[in-house]
């Protein structure tokens, strides 16, 4: 039932620096902490300088460890910003990069949920491709639009699951960048009440 090999389904690579950037903005999400400390420290053996044209916005939620909030919290960088929720921090990266100038560099690590946010605010503000770095990690969990009634359920783990509509959805592999969630489709509409097994599927 679960449909895969649809090539909007998106390819996330290892974070690497980007020397060529003027200016260097990491966004991440608990475990996304330690792929940025890395390519930070990348960065900074590679351009010494680079700290002083570095911003971090970076949300604590309970997969951070100490250790690695407490390096984020001290990083010799112009900028840091912790939150403890991710819609605070979607609110402050979208007021940084409209205030952002050319040869910014986006670097996004955490779950796949939270970088499709960060990364469909960051298509709004017309960064490219070539602009942004993305490494997931962390649950697989899924963020699901309701193709039926245009809501979205956060944090999905498994292959059917139940929008606030009430309607049972099957969750696809197709992905849309814009609304930063795979599709979810009703699964027993030819025969109601009808649902196949439901498994734990994005652990």
């Amino acid at each position: 039932m679960l449909i895969t090999g649809i090539r909007s389904k998106p390819v996330y690579a290892k974070l690497q620096p980007d020397l060529r950037g003027r200016y260097h903005l990491m966004v991440g999400q608990g475990v996304g902490g330690e792929p940025l400390l890395r390519v930070l420290r990348e960065l900074q053996t590679a351009a010494p300088s680079a700290g002083a044209h570095t911003q971090i916005l970076y949300v604590t939620d309970p997969t951070a460890s100490d250790s690695v909030i407490e390096q984020i919290r001290s990083a010799n960088v112009a900028g840091v910003r912790l939150f403890e929720h991710g819609d605070e921090l979607l609110g402050a990266f979208q007021a940084v990069l409209a205030g952002s100038l050319m040869g910014t560099r986006l670097y996004v690590a955490g779950p796949e949920s939270f970088m499709g946010l960060v990364m469909r605010i960051a298509l709004q503000f017309n960064l490219n491709k070539d602009e942004i770095r993305a490494e997931e990690c962390g649950t697989l969990a899924r963020r699901v639009y309701c193709i039926h009634c245009r809501s979205a359920s956060e944090n999905v783990r498994t292959n059917i699951t139940q929008c606030s509509c009430g309607r049972w959805l099957v969750v696809r592999d197709h992905y849309s960048r814009r609304l930063a969630a795979y599709m979810g489709v009703m699964v027993d509409a030819e025969a109601p009440g009808e649902l196949p097994a439901i498994k734990e599927v994005f652990l």
